[in-house]
């Protein structure tokens, strides 16, 4: 398999991320889970997923797809579009696997997945997180990881435009 092959193999649909993941609880890995948009990847994204995936032994994404964000955020965004978003993820070498979401939040990916951790970025309070419920209720845990203060993705689209 080449590299190209390699990176966009981390992107997978339910039914492949529900196979890994019998392999991953098999040979007893720690699975880490976090989600987002991640629409201009910059070097907050970076440091925080390197973060999450230092946790464990496998770093799952939830990336919230197009329409995802088009609920979210509204019209303008995202700025990439969803496969550009999931290969440059993909692209990292401490990523495990992608699976695009299309509701609001990711609570059905949760139950899927039934991570050993759970991680946001943020001032959220654990008990606030999408999905605390459900990884508190099969015996995980939920880190809230400080976000890299001077980066935004929308303090990014902010500026590009005031150059314009």
């Amino acid at each position: 398999m080449n590299k190209f092959e390699h990176i966009k193999s981390k992107i997978v649909s339910g039914t492949d991320l529900t196979r890994r993941l019998a392999v991953y609880r098999f040979k007893n890995q720690k699975v880490v889970f976090t989600n987002g948009c991640f629409d201009l990847i910059h070097l907050g994204h970076v440091e925080y997923l390197m973060q999450a995936a230092n946790l464990g032994n496998v770093l799952i994404i939830g990336l919230n797809s197009d329409s995802s964000i088009i609920k979210i955020k509204g019209s303008g965004r995202p700025v990439l579009d969803q496969e550009s978003r999931a290969m440059t993820l993909a692209a990292f070498s401490f990523v495990n696997n992608i699976v695009l979401f299309n509701e609001e939040t990711p609570c059905e990916l949760i139950k899927q997945v039934r991570p050993d951790i759970l991680v946001k970025g943020g001032d959220y309070k654990p008990e606030e997180i999408v999905g605390y419920d459900i990884v508190k209720d099969n015996g995980g845990e939920v880190k809230i990881l400080d976000f890299i203060k001077g980066y935004s993705t929308s303090d990014i689209i902010e500026r590009i435009n005031k150059v314009k």
